[in-house]
């Protein structure tokens, strides 16, 4: 069983039941109980009972974590939303400081919230800083059969090469700091770095998703995996996020493409 139900505080209104999607609970008398069913802890029952008398077994050491609020006061507005976005720019030049732990610390934070399919939750950052050149030395024995198809990748071997040729690495351009993301899932390891690409510009801080070295999961995953022997070989890299403080501000927005969209 996943649950810790107080029969005490229950009032038998069995919307714990209505909204579990696993039909693992069920009114006894004036008590909720559980079926047995494939309860996977997401988490529904015990967030709509209005007596607070569900806990999740696996959470006990969480205690802290949970907290009561009103579902009708949103902490901000749609408009405040859309205007973040709007003002939301990728960054390529940063200037020397590095990202703090702390600050660090508070964009993981973001991401313990993020969802996952089947609530997995098994999705894990690392932040590749001292290891850097080892590590892009790494993605480009593995890109660099795409030299090819594309010639930035090519430029990117040379740099490694001869970096006091170039100004700023073709790459990385003044970023020092990655933030890898990996996951089994990889739509969640999108959506999870996602919300902390987005948690980082309210720190002040910047950056910008690297295609090119995110290439190196779906050309050779095997290969990509050996330099992470800490990390579940099965997860794939789902994003490299290049992160920093922006020596750069800007000041408007940019028009985008317009979105299509239809109805079915």
């Amino acid at each position: 069983m996943h649950l810790l139900l107080n029969s005490i505080k229950c009032s038998a209104c069995g919307k714990c039941a209505s909204v579990c999607i696993r039909d693992n609970l069920k009114l006894v008398g004036d008590h909720i109980e559980e079926t047995g069913g494939n309860c996977f802890d997401c988490g529904q029952c015990m967030a709509v009972c209005k007596e607070d008398a569900i806990r999740l077994k696996v959470y006990e050491n969480q205690e802290d974590r949970i907290e009561d609020y009103n579902p009708k006061e949103i902490p901000f507005s749609y408009d405040e939303y859309i205007q973040f976005l709007k003002q939301r720019r990728s960054c390529r030049w940063f200037t020397r400081k590095e990202v703090s732990k702390e600050e660090y610390k508070k964009l993981f934070e973001a991401a313990y919230y993020s969802p996952s399919a089947q609530n997995m939750q098994d999705v894990e950052f690392l932040v590749v800083k001292d290891n850097l050149q080892e590590f892009l030395e790494h993605v480009y024995s593995i890109i660099k059969v795409e030299e090819d198809e594309f010639p930035r990748i090519a430029q990117f071997g040379d740099y490694l090469k001869h970096p006091d040729n170039y100004k700023n690495n073709p790459f990385l351009w003044e970023g020092k700091e990655l933030i890898l993301t990996f996951s089994n899932n990889i739509m969640d390891g999108i959506i999870a770095s996602t919300r902390v690409e987005l948690a980082a510009y309210t720190l002040g801080l910047g950056g910008f998703y690297s295609l090119f070295l995110s290439k190196a999961d779906s050309i050779d995953h095997d290969k990509l995996m050996e330099f992470f022997p800490q990390i579940d070989s099965g997860k794939h890299m789902s994003s490299v996020f290049v992160i920093g403080h922006p020596r750069t501000r800007f000041l408007r927005t940019i028009p985008h493409k317009k979105i299509r969209f239809d109805y079915y």
